[in-house]
């Protein structure tokens, strides 16, 4: 049964505008210039200003008093002055997004042109002795291969393929002998390996060479490939009954293979690369820390005055519906642009906000440029300091760099939580981090430290951390452990 009744309910829903705003917000310098360009097609009420006025200039024009220049009253049958903005200065509809000392950094990307490993495989097996279907299941072999050369699907599946997608039926010994015989034999050495171990081994034994290094090296890859990657040397030393410096020789001679050999071909016939543009610049004089915004690459943008003209002149004609259409639609964009120029002041203005916040907590840092003076720090302390939320903080930090006397940095880089040393001072994880570094890398590699002994190292230095924590931040610094690490 059908009943009505009242309910009263609580709820919070973004405007589109917000949700704009917050997109804009985590936007890095170049996209945010893809965006500012898609926004000027889209809109034709946003332009940009002819006269590119400083920081300054526009700091000076908030004191002073502007005149309503134009400010007609145009009498329709909606409210056009909203849409007008004639009580409004042009300074206020305007946005600088210039800063007297920003420096000049070109954004323009790199194309560069290159042959794909594919193209370069497939003219080789093309200029082979070999019949035209297996030409065929030699190129869909190649065309199966990854970035870095290997073949990772099953020669199975291959097979399947060809017979449901190229009407070419085969078997899995056909395309084996392919693979092997025609594939496997092209150039770069080691292409079309279904393996670490193949890939070595392909290379090694293009190497025709009766130098005992280079043999050992091969028989070593061939049969003791497990021991090798588990650096358990001295099975090897006993297995073949060498010297110490005949497997280091061997060594040497593996380590000279590469196991990407694809890795030095593009993937597609162009690579574009793209140059880190710094959202920030940070600067160091005579002890105090100056944060700015690079936006440089940003233009002025203002709300076009000819269609504000446009929009005054439709307004007055009140019997035609058409004209009353192009007021409308001319309104909407106007307001559009308005709001656009307000969005991206407010977001230079949180932009700037946070790095002051950002640049004041961490000031001895950027003074002196080392690790050891980070002060730990999380999304929530610059949260309280700014009084914005800590999902602004969030997407303010997020894809942004500095340029700093010390180099570009990425800005999440400065967060790390804390811990407790022995004195009770709080030091920062990345604090740390740098710590257990400098003794790894200082330790004897013929007895790398285990996890136990850094433990105990870092103990010593004031730092009580856990065995789980250790390996934790050991392997966030790409770091092995010890077995992994041992050297001859």
């Amino acid at each position: 049964m059908l009943k009505q009744h009242l309910q009263l309910r609580l709820g919070q829903k973004l405007a589109p505008q917000q949700i704009q705003l917050m997109k804009l917000i985590q936007l890095h310098t170049l996209e945010f210039e893809e965006e500012l360009e898609r926004e000027l097609e889209e809109n034709p009420a946003l332009e940009i200003a002819k006269e590119e006025g400083t920081e300054d200039e526009y700091e000076a024009a908030d004191e002073t008093t502007y005149e309503n220049e134009g400010n007609e009253s145009i009498e329709t049958d909606f409210d056009v002055d909203q849409y007008l903005y004639d009580d409004e200065p042009n300074y206020k509809t305007a946005s600088s997004n210039y800063s007297a000392d920003d420096e000049d950094f070109d954004n323009e990307s790199l194309l560069t042109e290159g042959q794909s490993l594919y193209d370069y495989l497939n003219e080789q097996v093309r200029l082979s002795n070999i019949s035209e279907q297996d030409l065929k299941i030699a190129e869909y072999i190649i065309g199966n291969l990854d970035t870095d050369g290997y073949l990772r699907r099953e020669v199975k599946s291959i097979v399947d393929d060809l017979a449901f997608s190229q009407g070419i039926y085969t078997t899995k010994e056909k395309v084996d002998d392919i693979l092997e015989n025609y594939v496997q034999k092209l150039d770069p050495s080691g292409v079309g390996a279904r393996s670490l171990q193949e890939c070595l081994l392909l290379q090694i034994e293009k190497k025709v060479s009766s130098d005992k290094a280079i043999s050992l090296a091969a028989s070593i890859l061939r049969n003791q490939f497990d021991a090798l990657t588990n650096k358990h040397y001295n099975k090897i030393i006993q297995k073949y009954d060498i010297e110490e410096e005949d497997l280091k020789n061997a060594l040497e001679e593996i380590s000279k293979l590469s196991p990407k050999v694809g890795g030095n071909f593009d993937t597609q016939t162009i690579t574009i690369n793209q140059e880190i543009i710094p959202d920030f610049v940070i600067q160091v004089k005579d002890g105090l820390v100056i944060p700015m915004l690079n936006s440089k690459n940003a233009p002025t943008l203002r709300v076009s005055e000819e269609y504000k003209d446009i929009l005054s002149t439709y307004s007055h004609d009140k019997k035609s519906s058409e004209h009353k259409q192009a007021a409308l639609f001319i309104k909407q964009k106007l307001d559009a642009a308005k709001w656009y120029i307000d969005a991206i002041n407010q977001r230079q203005n949180t932009l700037l906000q946070t790095i002051n916040a950002i640049v004041k907590f961490q000031k001895a840092y950027f003074i002196t440029g080392d690790e050891k003076s980070l002060k730990p720090m999380i999304l929530k302390d610059i949260a309280d300091i700014t009084g914005f939320d800590i999902s602004t903080i969030s997407r303010v930090v997020k894809s942004k760099y500095a340029d700093t006397p010390n180099g570009i940095l990425y800005l999440k880089d400065l967060f790390s939580d804390s811990l407790t040393n022995d004195d009770g001072e709080e030091v920062s994880t990345k604090e740390i981090k740098h710590h257990l570094q400098e003794v790894i890398s200082k330790e004897n590699k013929r007895k790398p430290l285990t996890d136990d002994a850094l433990v105990v190292m870092l103990k010593e230095q004031g730092y009580n951390i856990a065995r789980r924590t250790i390996a934790k931040y050991r392997e966030q610094l790409n770091i092995p452990v010890a077995r992994l690490r041992k050297e001859l």
